[in-house]
């Protein structure tokens, strides 16, 4: 699985990690660091992966390089959710690759730290940034939000002031917004290894989480290789373009 070639060319990049239980010695629940990358056809493939005890950016360093061992060349997005010092690896293995945070993941963060009593209303207003017909219509939603909430919540909205690439995803045709916004394509991956692994409680070694990983990964690269993701195919063309 890590030795096999890739395509030199993807889209997007998904960069998310999980957690499983792994016996070494003990029990605990270890992270699955996990790329899944989408080429400009719309085509899916879990590309890499990497377990360690935590999300950590040594792992997340390693599996960049490894994907460029395995022929990456080009990425036009990476979608994450925002790890810390992430983007910095991010840009030394692909520097003309762009950078989005997953703004699903920072509107329930500012969820988390507001009156119970606001938070479906920040939920419900933040989406309109995301769901603008144009990135002046985001910007315009993003300026009210701040404006609205800034004096309930001085804190958290310096915080969502301060974070880079929150519209970076506008950038790209309007047919392929709805995948490019959030990881929640590799969110949904993520939720799918989780259910099936209830069945198996814990991971005895690492060899064996390794072998699951592998498996579960090739029958979705299998099933995902000849469908085309949505939106893709309406923009094959202009995608292709961003890699000249």
């Amino acid at each position: 699985f890590h030795q096999r070639s890739l395509e030199a060319n993807y889209t997007v990049l998904y960069l998310d990690g999980t957690y499983l239980p792994l016996r070494r010695g003990t029990v605990s629940k270890e992270c699955i660091h996990i790329a899944l990358g989408v080429t400009s056809y719309g085509h899916k493939a879990i590309l890499g992966y990497d377990i360690a005890p935590n999300e950590n950016n040594a792992s997340w360093s390693d599996l960049l390089e490894r994907l460029k061992g395995q022929g990456v060349q080009q990425v036009s997005l990476v979608v994450t959710d925002g790890f810390n010092g992430l983007d910095q690896l991010i840009q030394q293995a692909f520097p003309m690759a762009k950078q989005q945070r997953c703004l699903v993941h920072i509107g329930r963060n500012i969820a988390s730290k507001v009156k119970r009593a606001d938070r479906a209303l920040i939920l419900e207003q933040f989406k309109t940034i995301y769901h603008a017909i144009n990135v002046e219509e985001a910007k315009q939603a993003l300026d009210s939000f701040i404006n609205e909430w800034k004096p309930h919540y001085k804190k958290v909205i310096e915080t969502l002031e301060s974070i880079e690439n929150l519209l970076i995803f506008y950038e790209f045709p309007h047919q392929i917004w709805g995948s490019i916004y959030s990881t929640n394509l590799i969110e949904s991956l993520n939720k799918e290894i989780k259910r099936q692994t209830k069945k198996k409680v814990v991971f005895p070694n690492e060899e064996s989480l390794e072998r699951y990983l592998v498996t579960l990964f090739g029958d979705y690269n299998f099933k995902q290789g000849q469908r085309i993701h949505k939106g893709f195919g309406q923009c094959t063309d202009t995608l292709e373009i961003l890699f000249d």
